[in-house]
């Protein structure tokens, strides 16, 4: 892996060409090697900040997609991906105080619980987590199956975000399963705003979301979504896949700016904020 940007002092150094533009670069013509774990956990570290009231949420998208735009082949994420991307993604999960993820994506999946990572356990104590990640559904119907290990058997209980109209057996099941269920909307519905907010109200700040597009795509609506890791696959699909994010378009088109960008085997692993 290597870092094509930014490019910093480090980075220049490894470039052994000499001129005028030896730090520009040198972003593209790094040293290219597998990274440690803490190198990639450095990378993608959440900010520090805090607000007025103490720590906000910061919510992060961990999403790929090809170079023709499709975010799945055959409904799953994992055949456009590649071991490096596999490392980013346990690198993410194990930064975060929780993943929010749709329920068809818990679905289509197979979405099993957080695992604790003994590489990142000295990092998680560090900043005052628990041994893994809470998996956070965020779900309408409660049209899921709670005898999954996911909801039986998590290291951490798992969380179903849904509103205030779901169905009361569907959630009397959900609780009986082992699962916390979170209130989140006055309707049928979840409202992304008070979603973000009911897990930091938990003291979950350092928040992931792995989609699906649906799910993105209403973070994106409601202006909550802080940061979008998203990977460019060099694969070409077609077909009728879904995009990163899908459903209503925004009324203006939300600016995110580039943070870091970096590549390995072709693979592209950029890191935008919102500005």
């Amino acid at each position: 892996m290597r870092r094509l940007f930014p490019v910093t002092d480090e980075t220049a150094a490894r470039y052994s060409g000499g001129g005028p533009d030896t730090a520009g670069r040198a972003g593209a013509e790094g040293a290219d090697r597998e990274w440690e774990l803490e190198e990639l956990a450095a990378a993608y570290a959440y900010p520090s900040g805090s607000g007025p009231a103490g720590p906000e949420p910061w919510l992060r998208a961990n999403m790929v997609s090809t170079l023709d735009g499709a975010a799945q082949h055959d409904g799953r994420s994992q055949p456009i991906s590649s071991a490096a991307d596999m490392r980013i993604f346990g690198t993410l999960r194990a930064l975060a105080d929780a993943v929010v993820v749709g329920a068809e994506t818990v679905r289509q999946e197979g979405y099993r619980p957080a695992r604790a990572r003994e590489d990142f356990a000295a990092l998680r104590v560090a900043a005052g987590q628990g041994p893994a990640p809470a998996i956070a559904v965020v779900s309408a119907s409660l049209d899921l199956d709670f005898s999954l290990p996911l909801f039986t058997s998590p290291l951490v209980p798992t969380l179903v975000l849904t509103g205030a109209a779901a169905a009361p057996d569907r959630i009397a099941a959900a609780e009986k399963a082992g699962a916390q269920v979170v209130i989140a909307g006055d309707g049928m519905g979840v409202d992304p705003a008070r979603a973000v907010r009911a897990l930091a109200d938990r003291g979950l700040y350092r928040l992931l979301t792995e989609g699906g597009p649906r799910l993105l795509g209403q973070f994106v609506a409601a202006g909550v979504l802080d940061e979008l890791c998203l990977t460019v696959s060099p694969m070409l699909t077609a077909g009728d896949a879904q995009r990163i994010a899908g459903g209503p378009p925004v009324a203006v088109p939300r600016r995110f700016e580039l943070t870091s960008l970096l590549e390995e085997a072709g693979f592209l692993f950029s890191r935008y904020r919102r500005t």
